[in-house]
């Protein structure tokens, strides 16, 4: 058994960590698999996806500190939208993730949910949730 949805999310600003844990877990629901896997893509090169934890929200925006001192925006940039260090930030978290399926449900630790990161936003972005398993 095999589903594919689609999840919208509207960004306010660049830099920011959107929750999509409950979104992913209504599409693993709404697809009926109850043991397998779910792929969570994002198809944007300047957005990614990570697990990270879901408790304390000063941890999205300590990793954003940490992620800014990596990529700055720097000056030598070549590209032409000026949006480098979005690319750079991406690359290193990542456009996707697999998470076990079991029962019909996600299968996070007591801590962890699935962020979404915008690196260069305002936007409205996609993300394709793949469920597969049976």
């Amino acid at each position: 058994m095999t589903s594919l949805a689609e999840l919208s999310v509207s960004t306010r600003e660049t830099n920011q960590w959107i929750n999509i844990t409950a979104g992913v877990q209504r599409a693993v629901a709404n697809s009926g698999v109850r043991e397998g896997i779910c792929t969570v893509f994002v198809p944007h090169t300047t957005a990614a996806v990570t697990v990270n934890e879901n408790a304390d929200p000063d941890v999205p925006h300590d990793v954003g500190l940490a992620l800014g001192a990596i990529s700055p925006d720097r000056r030598e940039f070549r590209h032409g939208e000026g949006n480098s260090a979005a690319h750079t930030k991406s690359t290193l978290v990542g456009p996707s993730i697999t998470v076990i399926v079991s029962g019909g449900r996600l299968l996070l630790g007591t801590w962890q949910g699935i962020w979404f990161n915008e690196f260069d936003g305002p936007r409205t972005r996609k993300v394709l949730v793949r469920v597969l398993g049976e």
